[in-house]
């Protein structure tokens, strides 16, 4: 059974191995691998492995042996799965690794902005401490989290672990989600509509999957319902969010902050609105890179090919879309 993983690098930079994988059959793997590149590496593959190199139905199309693909990820936009289902090819993802990374970098973030520590360390080593007539100075609003609205869209393993974070914190959780189960047990917790939410809450965590139809919902208009004190965290995907606006609402002093892990088209482009807006943070898409969180990712990868060699896949998100 031949084996390509097409974009290695981003699992394995060298502390993440891929043994456990590689004695599964014919293995190969490559640290990146352009578009242009899938066919010619991949044609004869009968698995395919895949972080972020994108699979879309004219690749499909031409690569004759696929049997199965497995999105090193939890999101898996990144494949077309209603033409890999009409090849009759399961794509499985990883649904759970990744929740304490996550939302670890979410409060890291949150953090950054309610109290700015990176960039008033700047200012001392600027010389600004040495510069005041008093003995401290801030630049920036230092915000308590106690008593504020942490708001999140999309409630699923990682926005309730945002949640328990957060209430830690002594924040009230507000939460919305089309799907949305039992009310966690939060000291302060409410379920909120979409525009509710974005007009209460201090802080909002975008943590949804991915869709044809959410693209870019996060626009002006439900920007335009966030207090000017808030702020918006997203470490989902970059395309949630319409970043013309964002960046028009920033500049305007609308919002008080951003915080982006992710951004529309990765790496972020020299052009792109969100690297000269006012008050925004960007981290280069590592919500979900620790080290454990990787080792989990491996594993789990790993028991999806082996799952599917047993002739029993799991974790398969186009299995009703398969004839």
């Amino acid at each position: 059974m031949k084996i390509v993983a097409l974009d290695g690098y981003t699992m394995n930079p060298g502390d993440n191995p891929w043994d456990d994988l590689a004695v599964l059959g014919d293995f190969t793997v490559y640290d990146r691998t352009e578009s242009s590149q899938i066919v010619e590496r991949a044609g004869d593959a009968e698995i395919i492995v895949t972080n972020k190199v994108p699979l879309r139905r004219s690749t499909l199309d031409a690569l004759d042996a696929l049997r199965f693909i497995t999105v090193s990820a939890t999101g898996y936009d990144i494949v077309d799965i209603d033409a890999a289902a009409e090849k009759g090819v399961p794509v499985s993802n990883v649904p759970v690794y990744g929740t304490e990374t996550v939302a670890q970098h979410v409060l890291a973030l949150v953090l950054e902005l309610a109290r700015r520590p990176a960039f008033h360390d700047e200012a001392v080593r600027q010389g600004e401490w040495n510069a005041q007539p008093h003995w401290c100075f801030w630049k920036t609003p230092l915000i308590e989290l106690a008593g504020k609205t942490m708001g999140i869209v999309g409630f699923g393993r990682i926005g309730h672990r945002i949640g328990e974070l957060a209430s830690a914190f002594k924040m009230n959780v507000a939460a919305y989600d089309p799907y949305h189960g039992d009310t966690p047990g939060y000291a302060s917790f409410s379920w909120m509509d979409l525009e509710e939410l974005f007009e209460q809450s201090d802080f909002i965590s975008i943590n949804c999957n991915q869709t044809e139809d959410n693209i870019g919902f996060v626009n002006r208009r439900l920007i335009g319902l966030m207090k000017k004190t808030a702020f918006i965290i997203n470490t989902s995907r970059g395309s949630l969010i319409n970043e013309e606006d964002l960046a028009e609402s920033l500049n305007n002093e609308k919002i008080a902050g951003a915080a982006l892990d992710v951004v529309s088209k990765e790496p972020i482009e020299s052009d792109n609105p969100m690297l000269s807006a006012k008050n925004v943070i960007l981290t280069p898409h590592i919500a979900w890179a620790a080290l454990d969180a990787r080792k989990r990712l491996m594993k789990e990868t790993v028991e999806n090919v082996k799952a599917f060699l047993s002739g029993k896949p799991q974790n398969v998100v186009n299995l009703k879309k398969i004839k």
